[in-house]
């Protein structure tokens, strides 16, 4: 009789600690506005790719290590990435400082992109996919999508429509208590 008295405290907090996973994963499934999708690269190590930014800076994904990386491939004309742009301003405002935004830009005129961010905010670096190299080596079927790649370089999630600054922290937040790194 004392080993059921002891076994079960045991299984009710096994209970709740599945409970509490399962609520952060409906709480995340349930802010989304996009898709996820299946990918080739999930969880596996992030291509290895590099460009410059409008800034003329050098963007090298492998140096990004110790960082959550999140990946927004955009186009100018995308009337869903001009909709979604407001909440990656939010997003960048609100992330910590392990996180790092870029947006990927490929098949756009560069003086009207930073025209849009002039007149639309964010800050974070723009980085040049002129050959298409990235959004080749991720796949990218069209835009917006989303990338989240961890501090360990591997890629843990793909979102292909548009996302909002609450899916992307909810998300990040969720990967890093699940040890996802």
């Amino acid at each position: 009789m004392s080993e059921r008295r002891r076994l079960g405290p045991l299984v009710a907090s096994g209970v709740a600690v599945v409970m509490v996973g399962l609520v952060v994963i409906f709480a995340v499934a349930a802010s989304r506005d996009s898709e996820t999708s299946d990918s080739p690269l999930l969880f596996r190590a992030a291509p290895s790719v590099s460009s410059v930014t409008y800034d003329g800076e050098t963007f090298d994904l492998a140096r990004r290590r110790g960082s959550w990386v999140v990946l927004n491939f955009f186009n100018s004309t995308c009337v869903p990435c001009k909709r979604e742009h407001p909440e990656l301003v939010l997003f960048s405002e609100s992330k910590s400082d392990d996180v790092e935004l870029f947006t990927i830009v490929n098949d756009d005129d560069e003086s009207a992109v930073r025209s849009f961010f002039a007149d639309n905010g964010g800050d974070w670096p723009i980085v040049r996919d002129d050959t298409s190299e990235i959004a080749v080596a991720f796949g990218v079927a069209k835009v917006p999508e989303t990338w989240i790649i961890s501090p360990t370089g591997l890629v843990v999630e793909r979102f292909t429509g548009q996302v909002t600054a609450e899916l992307l922290g909810a998300t990040i937040e969720a990967l890093s208590a699940g040890s996802v790194s």
